[in-house]
């Protein structure tokens, strides 16, 4: 192969890396949030597709996210792009935090006792069999229903914060791009 490594990496090392970005994670954060400023659409596309993304990121629905985000992007009116953007808000690192309080706030909703850590069905193989039933009610009933007000709490965070760091940048955009222009207008004018 062209590009593979000479001496391959460990298997413990190849995780950490899948998990946690080479350069740091500030770096990521920093070009996430570049790459959602940048987006060419109105303030309230771009917040409300972000908005769309961490809303669908709530869902136990994995496999779904990108396409339950762009049908509520399109609900709201939101920018597509930025709705792909915004279901990085569930990723494996937070999965594990998003689905343990769906679940838990779920279970208070429809004021089911919390769960026992006693014996119980066998998620991993109520999931192979197929069993619908032993999956449902535990599980994924509790939280589906928790998930709506977390969605709904995150998604307006969401919306608020990205709408007033857009307007905030596109001003400041247009005003640099506006200085520009006048300037070379005025070397123009001089010539």
């Amino acid at each position: 192969m062209l590009f593979r490594r000479r001496n391959p990496l460990p298997l413990a090392r190849r995780l950490h890396r899948a998990l946690v970005p080479s350069r740091s994670l500030s770096r990521s954060v920093s070009y996430f949030k570049k790459r959602v400023l940048r987006l060419s659409a109105t303030p309230h596309a771009i917040a409300a597709g972000v908005a769309a993304g961490a809303m669908a990121s709530f869902t136990p629905l994995l496999g779904f996210h990108f396409l339950l985000a762009f049908a509520l992007a399109f609900i709201l009116r939101g920018n597509m792009v930025a709705a792909a953007l915004g279901t990085a808000v569930g990723n494996p690192l937070t999965f594990p935090l998003i689905f343990a309080a769906t679940h838990r706030t779920g279970r208070l909703i429809l004021g089911d006792a919390p769960l026992h850590a006693g014996p119980g069905p066998v998620i991993g193989e109520a999931v192979l069999d197929m069993e619908k039933s032993l999956i449902w009610e535990p599980i994924l009933k509790p939280m589906l229903v928790g998930a709506v007000p977390l969605a709904l709490v995150a998604g307006a965070v969401l919306y608020a914060a990205t709408h007033v760091a857009v307007s905030l940048f596109q001003k400041r955009r247009s005003a640099r791009l506006a200085g520009k222009r006048s300037s070379s207008d005025r070397l123009l004018q001089v010539a």
